[in-house]
């Protein structure tokens, strides 16, 4: 890709059109990714470590109700929420497709002995394991809203094959509102030394959309290479559901006797208002 062809970009792209996903299990993004994963400066990848804290805790007591489980993590990232529960006598296994999490994860599980167990893999395809193995199951901080209804719909079906009787769903997904919002963010642009997106020098063109009649949000990235003025496009979509969306959902993959919650603190957040918390069973 060049400068032209950001020029001549289609100006209002589908969802989903562009990209899946930003590709967060090529290695070196993968490698930037767990930086961001890791720092404390900011919560945009993972949440820093005192709000995680008080996440595990409620997760330990509200959800498991302070038993010992077996517990699956999807798109678990660098373990960061698999290590404190299986601190508390919990029992995990996380998947995500990011290598270098994942490789961190199970660095830190050896170190500390912990009980859990860590698998590479896009969690729309890999296979989950024996049926009936999880007390809980967990989606959190908004991943569920990156892919397709259809592609969530197998991802939550597979997820209630998964659970032993009687076992919970967590989920963390975006309210309406917070998809919309973020659909209607203004364009902007910024250079960096290094980043995310590239370990070079860059400038980043960014501009969203809100498609309202898909009740879909469009993320568009252009990174210039700020010495050899090569570019490069990243995008991903994110779906808007209502709570009564979420219940059908919900519903539609077998799962019922849902109960939602302000956040995984069980009250409001107001550092994190764009985010709900939903319990589900079989």
């Amino acid at each position: 890709m060049n400068l032209l062809d950001i020029v001549r970009r289609e100006p209002t792209p589908e969802p989903w059109a562009e990209g899946e996903k930003i590709p967060w299990n090529e290695p070196g993004f993968s490698a930037r990714m767990l930086a961001e994963h890791l720092t404390q400066e900011h919560d945009a990848a993972s949440r820093r470590t005192e709000r995680i804290e008080q996440h595990v805790r409620w997760i330990h007591g509200q959800v498991l109700q302070g038993r010992p489980s077996r517990v699956l993590d999807l798109g678990c990232g660098p373990g960061l929420y698999t290590q404190r529960l299986a601190a508390l006598g919990h029992s995990c296994v996380g998947i995500d497709f990011g290598p270098a999490s994942i490789a961190y994860a199970r660095q830190q599980a050896a170190a500390s002995q912990a009980d859990c167990t860590y698998v590479e893999g896009d969690i729309r395809a890999i296979d989950y394991g024996p049926a009936e193995s999880f007390d809980l199951a967990m989606l959190i901080y908004g991943e569920l809203n990156v892919f397709r209804r259809a592609e969530a719909l197998t991802i939550l079906q597979k997820t209630r094959q998964s659970l032993k009787p009687g076992g919970r769903l967590l989920l963390e997904p975006h309210t309406f509102q917070a998809v919309q919002e973020e659909g209607q963010r203004p364009s902007t642009w910024y250079t960096s030394e290094t980043g995310l997106f590239s370990e070079r020098p860059h400038l980043t063109l960014y501009e969203a959309f809100w498609h309202a009649d898909q009740a879909a949000t469009t993320h568009r990235y252009y990174i210039v290479d700020a010495e050899m003025g090569a570019a490069a496009r990243y995008a991903f979509s994110m779906h808007a559901y209502t709570e009564e969306d979420y219940r059908q959902l919900l519903a539609d993959a077998g799962f019922s006797n849902t109960v939602f919650y302000p956040s995984l603190l069980g009250e409001p957040d107001p550092s994190q208002s764009g985010l709900l918390a939903i319990v589900a069973q079989p």
